[in-house]
């Protein structure tokens, strides 16, 4: 009999921890009897994600749900725009009811927008806002012995992005000797400005000027508009081309080399996929000219970066090709150059 009263105790007792942490966590019911217990992250999308402790996230149609509770305020904004920050409880037939000390409201649950903490901002005003974002690189190297050498690189772009537009402003300067010779003097700077104004279909405007005194341009130029289109277009994969006309200048130091002054076209590829703990970006334009369409720059950019210890600080591992198809007097046309960069990422 004691063990029979033991064991009764012990049931009793589980019984009253279960219902404990059930009273304390998030239930979501669906069609067909199932209870899912966890903390409800948010409601996005025709979907209700439910953090637990036992099958990680749980995400649900909601199409699927007949009834949620919540055991601590959320913010929930309905279809008509109305937002309440409350608890929320069943109302039955399909509905649910958001409370708080000031009033309720009750509406269908095919009808919750969305929901997330009580308290934030709405996640679709913040997908709205821009903000800016910076990127600083710098890589040097060198060695000495037999040949001396020294290159140092570094570049800074800043990012304004918003929703549906893309602002960018960059420059980079590129210097190598190699036994007290230059074999590297490169300077750019430019601005690029992108705007998504019908589903995978764009606009931009672009301009990048600069120097490469090695290469015996004391200036050069080239500004382009047109439009582009979303080959691909997903959360962390996206692939954008574009076609546009341009102006192209590059002004030589030897009066031996032509100027190159003319109307063109402008082509370009930009390609960025995040996998899960690092990146892979790839940059193309081709800019011939209406004079001569075998007179024509190819710049190229590819890398691939992981992350540090610290995650605002990156390594970059990548190859640039800049291709001038008609270069100046004792200038080959390509350059290709191989780094390795260390790059800062802050907001």
């Amino acid at each position: 009999m004691k063990l029979t009263h033991f064991v009764r105790a012990v049931v009793a007792f589980i019984a009253a921890a279960s219902s404990l942490v059930s009273l304390s966590a998030d239930v979501v019911d669906v069609k067909g009897g199932a209870r899912i217990v966890g903390k409800v992250a948010k409601i996005d999308d025709g979907k209700v994600l439910v953090a637990t402790d036992y099958a990680g996230d749980i995400t649900i149609k909601q199409s699927e749900v007949v009834a949620i509770t919540t055991d601590a305020p959320v913010a929930v904004r309905f279809a008509n725009g109305t937002r309440i920050d409350g608890k929320v409880a069943p109302a039955g037939d399909g509905r649910v009811k958001v409370a708080n000390s000031e009033g309720e409201f009750t509406s269908e649950i095919a009808k919750v927008a969305a929901s997330w903490a009580a308290g934030g901002k709405d996640p679709q005003i913040v997908a709205l806002d821009r903000s800016w974002a910076y990127e600083a690189a710098v890589d040097v190297n060198g060695k000495t012995g037999n040949k001396s050498q020294l290159g140092t690189a570094a570049s800074i772009r800043a990012t304004l992005k918003g929703l549906s537009d893309t602002l960018q402003f960059y420059t980079a300067y590129d210097r190598q000797e190699t036994d007290r010779l230059k074999s590297a003097d490169q300077f750019k700077a430019g601005v690029d400005y992108q705007s998504n104004f019908a589903g995978r279909n764009s606009w931009y405007v672009r301009d990048e000027g600069g120097f490469d005194r090695i290469k015996d341009i004391e200036l050069y130029n080239v500004a382009a508009f047109g439009i582009g289109y979303d080959l691909i277009k997903a959360p962390k994969h996206t692939l954008t081309g574009r076609f546009g006309l341009s102006f192209r200048y590059e002004g030589y130091k030897n009066p031996a080399t032509t100027d190159v002054k003319s109307a063109g076209l402008d082509f370009g590829f930009s390609h960025r996929y995040e996998l899960a703990d690092s990146l892979i970006v790839n940059r193309l334009t081709v800019v011939p000219t209406f004079e001569d369409f075998n007179n024509y720059r190819l710049a190229h950019e590819s890398f691939y970066e992981i992350p540090l210890a610290n995650p605002n600080w990156k390594l970059r591992l990548g190859v640039s090709n800049d291709y001038n198809s008609k270069p100046g007097r004792g200038v080959e046309k390509m350059d290709t150059g191989y780094f390795t960069r260390l790059v800062l990422n802050w907001r």
